[in-house]
């Protein structure tokens, strides 16, 4: 076997370097070159791996050393100790007492006396166990590192498309104007009512580099070595309309590694998130971000043409409650392009044949926004209050029910409680039989865990129902943005109105006239519209 060769194999990670130079990839060659030596092993040959932790065996230099082994070119494998080989207490066994003597491989851990050619080394399992211990061990003080950091609301990841980190503070994010630009541009194009796809094809077209593309540029590898460079994709899209970080915020926990063993990320639900708020300038502003996540849940198909329909996804059948689509087609003028019922399309039973056409409702539309503009413009202070009032009026009574079911229902949650302990007592002391008590006992918990579910439920829409009561000044922020609208858009449509509903026509007076209800945003007002579609279309063929 003189002219086989004797693997000397080292491995470090980034945990061994903290402990100094006593497991240096130096320190280990000087070790076992001179251990080769002295026993007279020939023909040697070092396999290393450099930063690589022990519970994985994906290890380029290991992997070269086995493919040697498997070839019959290797006749011992030297390593200074067992964990040098691997941590993982199962896998390394396995190689150690099945692999290596399949292969005829001779294996020698010098510091911890292991020779598979001289004993069978019967304590080798109990150290290859501590060796996995002693990783766990260890993950668990990086995890709860991690965990300190994660809750002191310092971001853990490197900053995101459109930040940098501070040469000053590393912890600090600050905005990186180039991809920065970009995604307002995202959010712009979005909120003009284009899609993930949409969006991700413009950007392409225009040769807008990619977040990987453009991390590279600036000497930075963001490890999405495979991504394609030159094209944007819609998930990156979605992924940057979806991200707290954009208005300030650090986001921790989102993901979390399966084991110290497997090293699979996997993604944290929502509700485990850490947010902390306003920690970094931002690059869009809440009510853009609110709009983008209120456009994200009325998700839509591109159409063909490339006009963007400002109605798309707020416009309602009051008979039926379900959304109205646009009806185009290359057959169809402008003017008789028209808002539709989807239940009726798809059963002719489910609904009536009502329609309203886009040029009538864009002009009832416009003119009620018109309207809105001016009485804020005239009168804001009276508008607020009459704002605020009627928001409250709404809630008032609906929110005081709330408020009452769910106090009476954390009452009950602490009389149980009570109950449950008095339970327990006399099933102790024998007033109460098992069997009783199992049963008494399983009720009790059914019903606080379904109270449980309830308060958190009421608590939750008591949240919100307060948050739109505050809401009125961000509209009025809105409103002042605008002179006078000329022209509908996307952008005006979702900033202003919640939804529109539209009635079934009324022929009875010998024209046709519709009901339209406007509801602006943040339950602000409604405004309730007839139109005869006959004036409408006088008016236009006098213009």
């Amino acid at each position: 076997m003189k002219d086989k060769i004797t693997a000397l194999y080292c491995r470090l990670s980034q945990d061994d370097m903290l402990q100094g130079e006593s497991n240096s990839i130096t320190n280990q060659k000087t070790i076992l070159k001179k251990y080769a030596d002295d026993n007279e092993f020939r023909n040697t040959v070092f396999y290393v791996d450099d930063g690589v932790s022990g519970t994985t065996f994906e290890r380029d230099g290991f992997k070269t050393m086995i493919a040697d082994i498997e070839t019959g070119k290797i006749s011992t494998v030297i390593t200074k100790d067992l964990s040098r080989l691997g941590r993982d207490y199962l896998k390394t066994g396995e190689y150690i007492e099945i692999i290596f003597p399949d292969y005829d491989v001779r294996y020698i851990a010098v510091n911890d006396g292991v020779d598979t050619f001289k004993s069978e080394n019967e304590l080798m399992a109990f150290k290859n166990i501590f060796n996995d211990w002693y990783t766990r061990d260890t993950s668990k003080k990086i995890k709860a590192v991690f965990k300190a950091k994660d809750q002191s609301g310092k971001p853990l990841s490197v900053p995101c498309y459109g930040y940098k980190r501070s040469e000053t503070d590393k912890d600090l994010w600050i905005i990186d104007d180039e991809p920065a630009e970009i995604v307002r541009k995202i959010y712009r194009l979005c909120i003009d009512g284009y899609g993930p796809t949409q969006i991700a094809r413009i950007l392409t077209e225009e040769g807008i580099q990619n977040p990987t593309a453009y991390a590279l540029s600036q000497g930075r590898d963001n490890g999405h070595r495979n991504a394609k460079l030159h094209s944007w994709s819609t998930e990156t899209v979605i992924g940057i309309l979806e991200r707290p970080e954009y208005i300030g915020h650090t986001v921790n926990f989102r993901m979390h590694k399966k084991s110290y063993k497997n090293k699979k990320r996997v993604d944290n639900p929502k509700e485990e998130w850490l947010i902390f708020e306003n920690t970094h300038e931002a690059i869009i502003t809440q009510q853009e971000f609110d709009l983008v996540q209120e456009l994200r849940k009325n998700k839509r198909r591109p159409t063909k043409h490339k006009e963007v329909n400002p109605f798309s996804g707020i416009v309602y059948c009051a008979d039926c409650g379900k959304k109205m689509y646009l009806c185009r087609a290359t057959s169809l003028t402008s003017d008789q392009e028209h808002m539709k019922c989807s239940t009726y399309d798809a059963d002719k039973n489910g609904c009536t044949a009502h329609f309203i056409r886009t040029v009538v409702l864009k002009e009832i539309i416009v003119n009620e926004l018109n309207k809105l503009l001016t009485s804020v413009k005239e009168n804001e202070d009276e508008f607020v209050q009459a704002a605020m009032s009627n928001s409250i009026q709404k809630q008032s009574s609906e929110l005081a029910k709330v408020k009452k079911s769910l106090k009476q229902s954390e009452k009950r949650i602490a009389e149980l409680d009570k109950l449950f302990t008095r339970l327990y007592e006399d099933n102790v002391s024998g007033k109460i039989s098992d069997e009783h008590f199992a049963i008494m006992s399983k009720g009790y918990e059914d019903e606080q865990s379904s109270l449980k579910v309830t308060v958190a439920e009421l608590s939750d829409y008591i949240d919100a129902t307060e948050q739109k009561s505050s809401d009125v000044t961000a509209f009025i922020k809105v409103v002042q943005r605008y002179e006078h609208i000329m022209e509908l858009t996307p952008e005006i449509m979702h900033e202003l109105i919640e939804k529109i509903v539209v009635h079934a026509p009324d022929k009875s007076s010998g024209h046709r006239t519709h009901q339209i209800d406007i509801y602006y945003r943040f339950d602000i007002a409604i405004s309730t519209v007839v139109a005869d579609s006959t004036k409408y279309d006088k008016k236009r063929k006098a213009v």
